[in-house]
């Protein structure tokens, strides 16, 4: 029997574009180029993939494809260019903008069985791997020669390597030795059309225009990521830890602002709140004040003179801008002891209460502490706990807002106290997304973030690459017509209106 479904998906500016999908014809097709294991279409098989790490979206897909080498990758997407199948890939499912939530009459393409460490050069200082690899494995594999990757977002025990090239993955010492994009030589990608194409190369440079940046944070709209050549980097000689405590959130923003403006770049500078600290506290032990405010993560690392010196200028910053308390880590395992606690915060936050929405914004350091206030008047109008940690070297703000899902009223208050962070940091200069991707969860306030001009560009971008709008369709970039309708705005008569798709 045919399973035939019409839906729409706006790919373009102007009109949707209507797919007509056969599921029995697409898993006869796919059956013929995957081995037995590697295609699921059973709906008790398929509900693990319907949603990543923003669990308040899910979707289930029609199937589930699991290639286990590049060919397979290009023979699946071939096979759904021609039934005009969507395609969203997946790697670890820890995203947090809902990036790789299934397409209802689409392919959910896994990249999680591609997990090889395929070459290691310690001379040239990289490597070169596999989507599925963790982000932490790669640091591991080449700790033998002295070298690890730069790149660590708090989920790197878990996250994949091709999961942070779709998203442009940041991490604790993002500021010193940037994200994944100032990382990454090459890809290896496929396109929709399954043809195999190299960006990038093993050089500093390569010629043409800059592809790799712009496949790099594509959220898989335009191409699938086959293979990545990564920089590695040699291990310091010594790192140190700088832990400042505050008795004001505002103190501390404006110490970040103090050490930047002080010439100092320290390899991290992490900020958490009280109400941050008091829930890592319990879960981790890492040490923390509890009765500061706030606390500064300050880390240098180099050689030992270099480390010595740029700490005493540090802690001086600290002290002048208000610092109540300064300690510094006394041997290697109570800097990694301060680091586990900062990466421990979202799973800390997720013990006390049932859920929370981890946003993403980003803004100017010298605002920190103007938007830090806002976020504060923000919780006691919409009577919701947020607790604050983020990457406040480069101004990239995660506050957690806590909420129970089982409470649509509290679902509701939520959704638009996240929608006004975002606003408040367009607002003093900043963006919608740092390093969480836009996906479905700020798909809304990119209407709020670029102009109609723009987002049609945008467009013409994803046409060039994915003329029939197959991949991670309605995913990263609205449509004129979704801006029309929500007036540029995440609220739509009193009530938060969602894309079209099933909440929980």
């Amino acid at each position: 029997m045919t399973n035939s479904v019409a839906i729409e998906s706006a790919v373009t500016s102007e009109s949707p574009v209507t797919f007509a999908v056969d599921k029995a014809a697409l898993v006869r097709r796919l059956s013929a180029v995957l081995h037995p294991g590697c295609l699921l279409h059973e709906t008790e098989d398929l509900k693990p993939y319907e949603c990543d790490g923003l669990s308040a979206y899910r979707e289930v897909p029609l199937a589930v494809a699991l290639p286990e080498d590049e060919a397979q990758v290009a023979a699946v997407l071939r096979i759904c260019h021609e039934l005009k199948v969507p395609v969203v890939a997946r790697g670890a499912g820890t995203g947090l903008s809902g990036g790789a939530m299934p397409h209802a009459q689409g392919v959910l393409l896994g990249l999680s069985k591609m997990m090889r460490i395929l070459e290691i050069d310690p001379v040239a200082r990289t490597a070169r791997v596999q989507p599925g690899v963790r982000n932490l494995a790669i640091s591991e594999a080449v700790s033998p020669y002295g070298l690890y990757y730069a790149p660590d977002p708090s989920s790197q025990i878990a996250c994949s390597i091709g999961g942070n090239v779709a998203e442009n993955s940041g991490g604790v010492h993002c500021l010193k030795y940037g994200l994944t994009v100032h990382n990454v030589l090459k890809l290896r990608v496929v396109t929709i059309e399954g043809e195999i194409l190299e960006i990038g190369s093993d050089g500093l440079d390569s010629p043409g225009y800059d592809l790799l940046a712009l496949l790099i944070g594509s959220e898989g709209m335009f191409a699938l990521t086959t293979e990545i050549t990564v920089k590695l980097l040699p291990r310091p000689v010594k790192a140190q830890v700088v832990l400042a405590a505050f008795d004001s959130a505002i103190s501390a923003g404006n110490a970040v602002a103090n050490v930047i403006a002080a010439g100092i770049i320290p390899a991290g500078l992490e900020m958490m709140d009280k109400l941050a600290t008091q829930a890592v506290e319990q879960f981790v032990h890492a040490g923390y004040p509890l009765d500061a405010e706030a606390i500064l993560l300050c880390e240098s690392d180099g050689t030992e003179e270099e480390v010595a010196a740029e700490i005493e200028k540090m802690s001086k910053v600290m002290r002048d801008s208000g610092a109540i308390e300064i300690r510094l880590s006394r041997d290697e395992g109570e800097r990694l002891k301060f680091w586990s606690g900062r990466k421990s915060a979202f799973p800390a936050v997720g013990r006390i209460m049932p859920d929370y929405f981890c946003m993403d914004g980003t803004i100017p350091r010298k605002r920190l502490g103007e938007v830090l206030e806002g976020i504060h008047a923000l919780s006691k109008e919409f009577n919701l706990s947020c607790p604050n940690v983020f990457h406040a070297g480069d101004g990239n703000l995660h506050p957690l807002i806590m909420f129970d899902a089982n409470d649509d009223d509290q679902m509701q208050r939520a959704v638009r106290f996240g929608s006004r962070i975002l606003k408040l940091c367009i607002e003093v200069g900043g963006t919608i997304t740092g390093e969480h991707g836009v996906g479905i969860e700020k798909i809304n306030e990119m209407c709020d973030q670029f102009s109609p001009g723009e987002l049609s560009s945008f467009h013409a971008l994803k046409t060039a690459f994915d003329p029939d709008g197959l991949l991670n369709p309605g995913k990263g970039v609205p449509t004129l017509h979704r801006c029309a309708e929500f007036g540029f705005m995440h609220v739509h008569h009193g009530q938060v209106k969602f894309p079209d798709i099933p909440r929980f």
